[in-house]
């Protein structure tokens, strides 16, 4: 008997993660001055939580548990989800934070059973990701500024991201040397975001070299680099893939052309998206045609209508960052409404991509 769970019982933690999605994306909206409703107005603060930790770390650990096929896995995105619940209906400060370390520290432990499984830099490179998530969601817990936790929740995202990279780079393995370049970089981006929680300034230039080093090897090595050259969804998915490089290569460099994260200030609303929404959203529209297959076992058929969000997110944000670096609060503002136009319409894109592969089913099925 399998121990993995029915498909339907994926449903409601996806749904709970793009509940996350929303809120966060309108709470992150009244940060930059747009007009809602007192419920969402008063959740600006956890516009970062929202978006790192409820909606990326659900959807991660989702596929994560689906990949491990033990129910016990499952329990990481159920544990999270309700902490965005319960930071959204407004529960006690601690519930919160206390659900989304439950559910990291389950991501950890799935993710070092991976490592167990298949000692590999790729899988060892995913449980440092798990790590720097649940430490980060720990500081969150223990009343630490949410802007400390930051760094971990970057590391979390960045670290996920290039060891699924670095596990398909396998088609192609890196060199000796460039494999030690991946794991320096690696070494410096821990270090730093280690030493951010202590020395603010010297732990976000130490990030900030290892998101530079790291965005260059995979602009270097990632497969995406032949891919771009096919046709299809495999060329979508390469130009998510290089454009974000792009976008994390920047944030690197902001950080280190502003002495580090200065927190509150133009340059530190600049760094973080870059990377948050740049770099970490191109991976997302890259790879949602082949996760949600993997999850909810429904086809997405690719569409060249793909683009258009995609085209709209890189945009959007470099008006918002223009907005940010030439101290343009309107351009900063409508920068940001237009980000969360393309996440908008890269979710509604993707459902009407799955209804057609569906209609089209039932079509083959009953011809």
């Amino acid at each position: 008997m399998s121990a993995d769970v029915p498909v339907a019982w994926r449903v409601p933690l996806l749904v709970l993660a793009f509940a996350s999605l929303f809120v966060g994306m309108a709470a992150g909206l009244a940060r930059l001055g747009w007009l809602f409703p007192a419920p969402v107005a008063d959740l600006a603060a956890l516009h970062g939580p929202l978006m790192a930790s409820s909606f990326f770390g659900t959807v991660i650990s989702l596929e994560r548990a689906v990949a491990l096929s033990r129910r016990w896995g499952y329990f990481g995105p159920l544990l999270t989800g309700l902490g965005a619940t319960a930071g959204i209906i407004g529960a006690p400060f601690a519930a919160a934070p206390m659900l989304v370390v439950m559910g990291s520290a389950v991501l950890l432990a799935a993710s070092l059973v991976f490592y167990r499984r298949q000692r590999e830099l790729f899988t060892l490179t995913l449980a440092l990701g798990a790590a720097c998530w649940l430490l980060g969601n720990l500081l969150w817990l223990a009343g630490r500024p949410i802007y400390v936790s930051v760094p971990f929740w970057i590391g979390f995202l960045v670290l996920t991201i290039a060891g699924e990279r670095l596990e398909l780079s396998r088609l192609l393995p890196p060199s000796a040397v460039a494999r030690r370049v991946f794991v320096a970089s690696i070494v410096v981006l821990l270090a730093g975001i280690a030493l951010s929680a202590f020395a603010w300034t010297a732990g976000t230039l130490l990030l900030g070299a290892g998101l530079l080093v790291l965005s260059l090897w995979l602009m270097r090595q990632d497969i995406a680099r032949r891919t771009v050259k096919g046709r299809g969804l495999p060329r979508f998915i390469a130009v998510c893939l290089l454009t974000g490089y792009v976008w994390l290569a920047l944030s690197g460099l902001a950080i280190l052309v502003s002495g580090g994260l200065n927190y509150g200030g133009a340059s530190y609303d600049a760094a973080l998206h870059a990377v948050l929404l740049g770099f970490v959203f191109s991976m997302v529209f890259g790879h949602a045609p082949i996760i949600l297959p993997a999850v909810l076992r429904v086809a997405v058929p690719y569409t060249p209508y793909f683009y258009l969000p995609l085209a709209l997110l890189h945009v959007s944000l470099m008006i918002r960052l223009v907005g940010d670096w030439a101290m343009l609060a309107q351009w900063r503002a409508w920068g940001g409404a237009l980000n969360g136009i393309a996440l908008l319409a890269f979710v509604l894109g993707t459902i009407a991509a799955v209804l057609r592969g569906l209609a089209k089913k039932r079509r083959r099925l009953n011809s």
